[in-house]
């Protein structure tokens, strides 16, 4: 999953990235509400989590913006403003869901969640395939019911892996879902990542190399 986290504060704005990010999530950050807008316009993002009082650009204009455009992407307003009018306005203008501040974090991962299932094709909460299952909501993989651990990143690709439901995905869409617009395209990390998954879920293998193509699982 990726999300765009929208916040003028940036010691609280790198703090969620940060967790975010132990939950194998890839998260970009945004301080203002014009460069908000920047990174949508060119990288898709399953949830926005945005602060509505925002320089340069409201975070409210930033919200009617992207319902304008019809962007798929789901909006969770962050914001202190959590009187009964002000969440009622923000899901007025298009917000998806409103958390206010202060939070408690797991709060927070549980919406962004439901909220990324949303985004996508009707899933189940818990995928499984090929004796592999993945467990979203508790960071939990086995396969043939034995424990796989992950790193958070390896987590991600597999999911994505895993969201697509047999279908061919590319290093392209890994790199967009499971990594953030900091990552080199040309890097191997991809190849890499996928030798060391691969390596930890065992025999018989489960991903598939389709040569010009990607990955399929």
């Amino acid at each position: 999953m990726r999300v765009l986290v929208v916040e003028d504060e940036r010691v609280l704005a790198d703090t969620i990235a940060t967790g975010l990010r132990r939950e194998a999530m890839a998260v970009d950050v945004a301080y203002d509400g014009a460069s908000a807008l920047e990174r949508t316009s060119v990288n898709d993002y399953d949830v926005v989590v945005l602060d509505r009082d925002l320089p340069r650009v409201h975070g409210d204009e930033v919200c009617r913006s992207l319902v304008a455009e019809g962007a798929t992407v789901r909006v969770l307003m962050l914001t202190a403003a959590g009187e009964l009018d002000d969440k009622v306005e923000g899901l007025s203008i298009g917000a998806d869901d409103y958390l206010a501040k202060p939070f408690a974090f797991a709060e927070l991962i549980a919406r962004i969640r439901a909220l990324g299932r949303r985004s996508a094709p009707p899933l189940p909460p818990v995928l499984e395939r090929a004796g592999v299952r993945l467990d979203p909501a508790r960071r939990e993989v086995t396969r043939d019911d034995r424990p796989v651990d992950l790193t958070p990143k390896e987590f991600a690709v597999l999911e994505v892996l895993m969201r697509g439901q047999g279908t061919v995905v590319s290093a392209e869409q890994l790199l967009e879902k499971a990594w953030d617009e900091n990552i080199d395209p040309f890097t191997n990390v991809v190849r890499v990542t996928m030798m060391t998954l691969r390596k930890k879920l065992g025999e018989p293998q489960v991903i598939e190399t389709v040569p010009g193509a990607g990955y399929r699982l």
